[in-house]
């Protein structure tokens, strides 16, 4: 219990510390980060770090990213509660958690099996129904289901994924961190009929988005 009490305590100041005082404002995004039990999407012997501000390792050359990104990258999806949204790299589930708690359903794509497997054991146990998975190339999408509201992409794409601009829907958001594989600019795509319109947020450095129209 004294554990549990702790990593409450952690996720509070989490949130005020690192997150609030950093200009994330939207108070469905802060609640969403005070409910969801960031320990428990990290390898055991990281549970005591997960509330800090770094990104941690979480197995097969992945990371869970910082608790800014992760709150300013939803931030800046403007989920308002009932969207369909695409998230490409499930990873830890850690985002994809957030994602359900903040829209109507998830669709989430990874390509590391035994990641797939592990997001899926942990988003059940906390009882979310609104994810559903795929394991495969993230940089082609979930055509299938297309199209999607809201496009979130949690690796470094040289370039915007043409697959994904064409799944995005009309008046639709993508966040996208797009540059090198070590450095990379974060960008807010808003789809209008046959153009975008792109925003370019901050630099930050992601893992690389693998597949066909990735690295």
């Amino acid at each position: 219990m004294r554990q549990r009490e702790n990593f409450e305590e952690l996720r509070r100041r989490m949130v005020k510390t690192q997150i609030k005082m950093r200009g994330v404002k939207d108070p469905r995004v802060l609640q969403a980060m005070l409910k969801v039990p960031r320990h428990l999407f990290v390898p055991e012997e990281y549970r005591n770090h997960a509330y800090n501000d770094y990104p941690l390792p979480i197995g097969y050359g992945q990371t869970i990213s910082q608790p800014y990104i992760v709150a300013a990258m939803t931030e800046l999806l403007d989920l308002k509660g009932d969207e369909k949204v695409l998230e490409i790299g499930t990873g830890s589930g850690y985002q994809t958690a957030l994602l359900a708690e903040l829209a109507g359903e998830v669709y989430t794509v990874e390509r590391i099996p035994q990641l797939l497997e592990r997001a899926k054991q942990v988003l059940s146990s906390l009882g979310y129904t609104n994810i559903y998975f795929k394991l495969a190339d993230g940089t082609l999408g979930w055509p299938e289901n297309a199209p999607f509201d809201r496009i979130m992409v949690t690796a470094a794409a040289p370039d915007l994924p043409q697959p994904l601009i064409d799944q995005l829907a009309e008046g639709g958001i993508m966040v996208i961190p797009v540059g090198s594989r070590y450095l990379q600019t974060l960008k807010v795509v808003v789809k209008t009929g046959d153009k975008l319109r792109i925003k370019r947020v901050m630099e930050c450095t992601f893992v690389p988005l693998i597949g066909e129209y990735g690295y």
